[in-house]
């Protein structure tokens, strides 16, 4: 059996990261009606603008104007959006993590249907010794964009890091 660090990124520890130090995360993630409607119904989430589409096309769905093709499409719940945006994001900001201390500050900026593609970004906001010798605290501001660039979400994450002279040996 390997190492335990051997498992994580060697570059994901609390001295790994800087206050300002920003990030553009690799992938990008399509929302899907597979995600976005077992989720809404997985969480008793009832709103039907976010898996009814027939219910959408008659309504003339979430148009601002009656240029936009997405007039009656279905709108991804917003729980799914702000999800994808920390997943996307925790291989190189939380992969060394030993606990989430807090999500804040939550905010959805803009509608995401099915087939938008969402892209993330971080910045480091905060860093600060915790109560543990082997792990320190980082506050990340995680940042969702559109395919058209748009910013759909944004939230504050809160994490508990492994600190490197700790734990990279283990």
């Amino acid at each position: 059996m390997g190492k335990l660090a051997d498992l994580t990124s060697s570059d994901t520890y609390f001295e790994d990261f800087d206050v300002g130090q920003t990030i553009r995360h690799a992938r990008g993630k399509t929302v899907t009606n597979l995600e976005n409607v077992n989720f809404t119904n997985m969480v008793m989430n009832t709103a039907q603008g976010h898996f009814n589409e027939d219910l959408m096309a008659k309504a003339g769905g979430f148009a601002k104007d009656a240029s936009q093709d997405r007039a009656s499409k279905v709108i991804s719940y917003g729980g799914v959006n702000f999800s994808l945006v920390l997943g996307l994001a925790s291989q190189d900001t939380i992969e060394n993590a030993l606990a989430e201390i807090g999500l804040d500050n939550i905010r959805l900026k803009h509608p995401v249907f099915h087939g938008d593609t969402i892209y993330a970004y971080s910045r480091v906001l905060e860093k600060r010794d915790s109560d543990r010798e082997d792990a320190g605290i980082v506050v990340f501001q995680h940042w969702g964009l559109n395919q058209d660039d748009k910013l759909v979400a944004e939230v504050q994450r809160t994490a508990l890091i492994k600190r490197k002279s700790h734990w990279a040996d283990k």
